[in-house]
C-alpha cells in the first residue's frame, strides 16, 4: 500500500506558521488567497476587528471563463484590487495561504499589484 502525504494538512501547517507572523490591521489589511482545484478566492481582511472588507472569486456570476487557470487568477487579482481601492485600501499584507508563490497565486498577486495595491 502506498502512503501519500496529506498535502492539504501540510499546507494548513505552513499557513498556521505564517499566520503567527503576519496579521491584518485597519491600516494594512491582509489579502488572503485560497485556491481549490476548480476556483480561486481572494479576500481583504481586518484581523483586529475580524471583518472581511472586500472579496473576489472565480465563482461570482459576473466572472466569465474557467476558474482554475492563471488567466482566472489574474482577473480575480484585478477585481480584488479595484474593490479594495474603492474602499480606500492601498497598502496590504499578502497572505499566500500556505501555497507556494508560483502559478495561480503569483498571477493573482501580480495582478493586484498592477491594479494599484502595494505589498
Amino acid at each position: 500500500m502506498i502512503n501519500r502525504p496529506d498535502t492539504n494538512a501540510q499546507r494548513k501547517k505552513r499557513h498556521r506558521r505564517v499566520r503567527r507572523k503576519i496579521s491584518g490591521t485597519p491600516e494594512r489589511p491582509r489579502l488572503n488567497v485560497f485556491r481549490s482545484e476548480k476556483h480561486i478566492y481572494a479576500q481583504v481582511i481586518d484581523d483586529v476587528r475580524g471583518v472581511t472588507l472586500c472579496s473576489a472569486s472565480s465563482v461570482e456570476k459576473a466572472f466569465e471563463g474557467l476558474g482554475s487557470n492563471k488567466e482566472a487568477a489574474r482577473k480575480v487579482g484585478k477585481t480584488i484590487a479595484m474593490r479594495a481601492i474603492e474602499k480606500g485600501i492601498n497598502n496590504i499584507v499578502f497572505d499566500r495561504g500556505g501555497y507556494i508563490y508560483h502559478g495561480r497565486v503569483k498571477e493573482l498577486a501580480e495582478a493586484a499589484r498592477e491594479g494599484g495595491l502595494t505589498f
